[in-house]
């Protein structure tokens, strides 16, 4: 799963700036920044947060978008509201069966950028928040699914998301013990040739999906222990947030 991201500006800017456009980099900064909750040091889905995605349908210029997937035949605010938890995540593996994903798997399909993420490991009936990043620190690409949602009572549009997770690799596998699980989980994490290939239109994904999968293994990532993101001695979205706190019960681990 992934709940709890870090996201700055500089981060969601990375595949705007691969085209080189200066003057849709300056419109992005000026026009869509304002209108997003970035920088985002640390935040948690459930609050539904508005950051930048990258779409097929112009793959360098990002379109604001909240996470939590709202799909186009949601009928009223009040059902939104219903969903709106429930679609954080995608299971990779059902995207093509559950009926709020199926449709964006096959035809709308995104990409996020992020600094990291956040996972909490159980030990002894408490729970400690890990920050995880690439090694060289260069923003970390998540395949998504978007939607694009009219609501009905004013006829406004909104731009959701759904982050799509798979197995934790052996990293996330020691992380990511929540006994209430089957298995680990994490968000699924493209290559720059993955990033592209998840964005092609023309791709027949279902077929090739299978390859995509292997995507987690050509990422080198890190991991630190940081404060506590739940609870009376949350910090809040603050810089030093992901900053290191050692936990010395946790020091015979091997993270």
């Amino acid at each position: 799963m992934c709940y709890d991201i870090k996201a700055s500006l500089e981060a969601q800017l990375k595949r705007a700036q691969k085209n080189q456009d200066l003057k849709a980099i300056e419109e992005i900064i000026e026009k869509l920044a304002p209108l997003t909750d970035l920088p985002l040091h640390h935040v948690s889905g459930f609050s539904h947060p508005d950051v930048l995605m990258y779409t097929s349908e112009d793959p360098f210029y990002p379109v604001v978008a909240t996470w939590g997937l709202i799909p186009h035949w949601v009928k009223s605010e009040e059902q939104q509201k219903k969903i709106w938890n429930s679609t954080l995540n995608a299971r990779v593996e059902t995207i093509f069966e559950k009926p709020a994903f199926r449709e964006s798997a096959a035809e709308k399909r995104c990409v996020v950028y992020v600094d990291g993420f956040y996972e909490h490991h159980h030990f002894n009936n408490d729970t400690y928040p890990f920050f995880i990043h690439q090694k060289d620190n260069v923003p970390l690409v998540l395949a998504a699914l978007w939607s694009e949602w009219i609501n009905p009572d004013h006829g406004g549009t909104i731009h959701s998301f759904s982050i799509v997770t798979t197995v934790g690799n052996g990293m996330m596998a020691k992380i990511h013990n929540n006994p209430k699980l089957q298995e680990p989980r994490m968000p699924l994490l493209l290559s720059k040739e993955q990033e592209e290939q998840w964005l092609a239109s023309n791709l027949d994904f279902e077929k090739e999906l299978k390859e995509l999968l292997n995507a987690n293994h050509k990422v080198d990532l890190q991991a630190h222990t940081v404060g506590k993101l739940r609870g009376k001695i949350y910090q809040g979205n603050v810089e030093t947030i992901s900053n290191e706190v050692v936990y010395k019960e946790l020091e015979k681990h091997n993270f």
